[in-house]
């Protein structure tokens, strides 16, 4: 068996912050959204071969019901490896930091933030330290 892909889908009561957040600081595009009323209820973004999707908590109601109540119990956190970490952090000014820069024992080194729904993402650079 082959994994071809691993893309996270992170569950929020509003998308349309999220998607500000990443296309606007980093750079991503938004590649699909499906509207649900007045509002979003997934997007998906893309920046080179890395994807990342959003769907609402509204949605995951009607889509996925079974584990709607899940979804809600969040944060979700990811680890995003970069090239460059202080570009990130001047992307990142104004932004809620839960974890200032820091190096860590295996040579990286490191900023915490939260999304606009509530997310945890650390943003690392290896062998930066």
């Amino acid at each position: 068996m082959s994994v071809k892909k691993i893309t996270a889908i992170l569950f929020a009561e509003e998308i349309e912050p999220c998607l500000k957040f990443w296309t606007e600081r980093m750079g991503f595009e938004k590649t699909v959204d499906v509207p649900e009323g007045d509002k979003l209820g997934f997007a998906m973004l893309q920046k080179g071969g890395v994807e990342l999707m959003y769907q609402s908590y509204a949605s995951a109601e009607k889509d996925v019901s079974s584990v709607s109540r899940d979804v809600r119990k969040g944060p979700s956190f990811l680890y995003v490896e970069v090239e460059n970490l202080d570009a990130i952090i001047g992307a990142l000014k104004g932004i809620d930091v839960v974890m200032p820069v820091r190096t860590t024992f295996y040579g990286s080194k490191e900023i915490g933030i939260k999304d606009p729904a509530g997310h945890v993402i650390i943003f690392a650079q290896l062998g930066a330290a």
